[in-house]
């Protein structure tokens, strides 16, 4: 008896049928079923599926002779289900890698609970991918619940295939689908009602494909009638439990909200029809209004006729209106009078013992930026330095010597108009002025691999997002480059052709990599909760930019760490773009949660991260060059490296010059790991050669130099000592 039963219902999907099944299919767990339900599909799914099942003997299809609907199909496919859990997944959606294994290990952990609510994440057709917004709410428990204790639970999108029944509590209670359009609604309150055991899963486990055409719900139909008929059945079904009669108010108010949202829409309901879809829903509401219950303020509505809707829709849209002219007319006068004001103090001096820092676009005191302030502090205290941040969010945590503006503020403005030192390792806002005899230093985020600056321009899809000529004239204030080897000298003079001196300096962040002890990176071992002893495997992936979002996923990573074995633990760091994004909820955080392995992605310096850290594997994050300066092991898993460098630009050949061994597949990358091969002696004659070429400036004291050569005027201190030669072709830029 297999562990999953997917019950899949096709009709006219024969563009998408393939993708879905194949995700089902190709998942790392196999004990599973698919049966399919053509219902009576007129287009070549019926085919499709027939192919399937002829060559994967877990694929059964159910032709139907006439068609019955998506909540019927699905009714005709439960008898043939044999797993311990039912999934319905429809046909145009598909499952995320790696979903069913996370499904399983969390329904092993809660002991088989009646139902498991996972996440989510809409794939639009025009490319994006949004993650649900009320994903918090499946922050995994230890201990399964009811409806009654979590109440919240039912503030989620009640649809059917963001959960897995056990088929045994769906036998038990009877229950079914309904015939017409949102058949999902006297479904799934019945069984999350009724149910006795929930757990939830805190892990993206379907993409929920947003067609630009040829979704039912986007249909313009008299179909969408259908949701009264549909909440009179919830309304029937709680009226035959007493046990669940206090969920009236709750469900009253869900129906009001969910039949107005309909009515708003523009594209559900002909216009000819919207006045009685209003006076239905009207009667509905006064029909099953609880006695005593408070109607909400958006509900009132309802109490009242069509024409007085439409009135107060019309208002509300000419309020917001004239609201939205309102704040474009304030906003206007007071960016006049900020260019007035920053026009009288600009003929002020500057104050030579000012400096201000900000670092990732105002994220926090980090990088280069921060490296340079510790060490003013030390070395020149007579400079106050002020850090710009985003927003309070940032400042929480930081220390009270700390002294901090927020971007945008009249603060903001009275540092940034008088100080001499300006130090950053993102542009600063095009509204900043650059005065005459103050210092733009310009930190960068480290050696270059990817195309920056101008070379975009020759990436028509790296682009997407940039104004590179803004992004030049900005680049314009800057006085001083930073740079950490010769290399990235010649990257950014060719890739923001600007005014400015390259300074040799090393990269201040690498410090602390130089200058670390063992001490340190125990302690942020211990931190993280990495077992005393373990081998730790840092992996830190990039963005892509052939796939909007940046994201794509390269490596199972609950895979990853169990062949890892004992002994070692997997440590994830994401790009900082990624970070906010679908990526950690495609199982990240659930893996961290369980102990599978660390995600490390919040850790506010990177540093401390890499200190921690036995080797790294990484794609093409340019943390391989910081992490060179440890002398540890990098392995590179460059299995898409042709694509990358196709749609972004490489200045560097990994491949031909890598830090360490290369990997072109998930299966070189684990045999690397389990042969010992990592860190043999080909790894580091490799690793040499790399260091040689991106970390000849960096001995540990490049923020000294910084300091000294720009704030103090002091003869800069001697650059490394271990500087090779210039060699003929090794810094030529690479085509791509």
């Amino acid at each position: 008896m297999p562990r999953f039963s997917v019950i899949v219902p096709v009709h006219k999907v024969q563009g998408y049928l393939e993708e879905c099944l194949d995700s089902v299919l190709g998942q790392s767990y196999p004990d599973l079923e698919v049966i399919a339900v053509d219902d009576a599909s007129p287009d070549g799914c019926g085919e499709i599926l027939d192919a399937y099942a002829a060559r994967d003997e877990r694929v059964r299809v159910l032709h139907l002779p006439e068609n019955v609907g998506l909540g019927r199909a699905r009714n005709a496919g439960m008898p043939l289900a044999r797993g311990d859990y039912l999934f319905f997944l429809d046909s145009d959606d598909t499952l995320t890698p790696g979903a069913l294994r996370a499904i399983a290990d969390r329904l092993d952990e809660c002991a088989d609970p009646d139902v498991l609510v996972f996440d989510y994440a809409r794939t639009h057709w025009w490319g994006g991918t949004r993650r649900n917004v009320l994903a918090p709410l499946l922050a995994a428990t230890d201990q399964c619940f009811t409806a009654v204790e979590r109440p919240e639970i039912l503030d989620l999108l009640m649809v059917v295939w963001n959960k897995v029944y056990r088929r045994e509590f769906v036998e038990r209670e009877g229950f079914t689908f309904p015939p017409g359009y949102y058949e999902d609604t006297p479904w799934t309150f019945p069984v999350l009602l009724s149910a006795e055991r929930i757990a939830t899963l805190d892990r993206v486990c379907v993409y929920y494909r947003q067609r630009r055409q040829g979704s039912i719900l986007s249909t313009t139909s008299r179909k969408h009638f259908d949701i009264h008929e549909q909440y009179a059945r919830v309304f029937r079904f709680v009226d035959a439990r007493p046990a669940l009669a206090g969920w009236r108010p709750f469900l009253h108010a869900k129906m009001g909200e969910h039949c107005l949202d309909i009515l708003a829409k523009p594209d559900r309901l002909p216009p000819s029809d919207k006045g009685e879809f209003f006076r239905r829903t009207a009667e509905m509401f006064h029909m099953h209004r609880p006695e005593g219950a408070r109607v909400p303020a958006e509900l009132r509505v309802l109490e009242g006729g069509y024409a007085r809707y439409v009135l107060r829709r019309r208002a509300s849209r000419t309020v917001q209106g004239l609201g939205r002219r309102a704040r474009q007319a304030r906003t206007a006068a007071a960016l006049r009078a900020a260019r007035t004001r920053t026009a009288l103090r600009l003929h002020r001096p500057l104050d030579p013992h000012l400096a201000v820092y900000s670092a990732f676009s105002h994220r926090g005191v980090l990088g280069d930026p921060a490296a340079i302030h510790r060490t003013a502090r030390e070395l020149a205290p007579h400079i106050r330095g002020v850090w710009v941040l985003a927003d309070e969010e940032r400042a929480a945590g930081l220390p009270d010597d700390i002294e901090y503006v927020l971007v945008g503020t009249a603060a903001y403005r009275r540092v940034t108009e008088r100080a001499t030192y300006f130090v950053n390792n993102v542009n600063w806002p095009g509204t900043l002025v650059k005065r005459p005899g103050s210092v733009h230093v310009h930190t960068h985020q480290g050696t270059p691999l990817k195309y920056m600056g101008a070379d975009l321009l020759d990436k028509p899809g790296a682009r997407l997002g940039f104004d590179v000529p803004q992004m030049l004239r900005r680049a314009d204030r800057w006085d001083y480059s930073l740079v950490a080897n010769r290399h990235s000298e010649l990257v950014w003079q060719r890739a923001f052709p600007c005014h400015f001196t390259s300074l040799r300096t090393g990269s201040p962040r690498n410090d602390v990599l130089v200058n670390a002890g063992e001490k340190h990176g125990r302690s942020v071992r211990a931190r993280l909760g990495i077992p005393d002893g373990d081998t730790v495997v840092l992996y830190a992936p990039t963005r892509r930019d052939y796939r909007r979002g940046g994201l794509v996923e390269r490596i199972d990573l609950a895979r990853f760490a169990a062949d890892l074995g004992e002994g070692r633990t997997l440590v994830v760091r994401l790009h900082p773009s990624l970070a906010d994004g679908p990526a950690r909820g495609l199982g990240l955080s659930e893996l961290h949660r369980r102990g599978v392995l660390v995600d490390a992605t919040d850790e506010p310096h990177v540093e401390d991260v890499m200190l921690a850290s036995d080797v790294l594997v990484t794609d093409y994050s340019s943390l391989m060059f910081d992490y060179a300066n440890l002398d540890r092991p990098i392995v590179l898993h460059a299995d898409d490296w042709d694509a990358y460098r196709a749609s972004r630009g490489a200045y560097v050949d990994l491949t031909a010059e890598p830090p360490g061994h290369v990997a072109r597949s998930y299966r070189e990358l684990a045999w690397l790991f389990d042969s010992g091969t990592w860190r043999d002696e080909e790894a580091d004659r490799l690793r040499s050669a790399f260091r040689d070429r991106f970390c000849e400036f960096d001995d540990g004291r490049a923020a000294e130099r910084v300091v000294r050569a720009l704030m103090l005027n002091e003869p800069e201190p001697g650059v490394p000592a271990r500087v090779p030669s210039p060699r003929t072709g090794r810094d030529l830029l690479i085509p791509s």
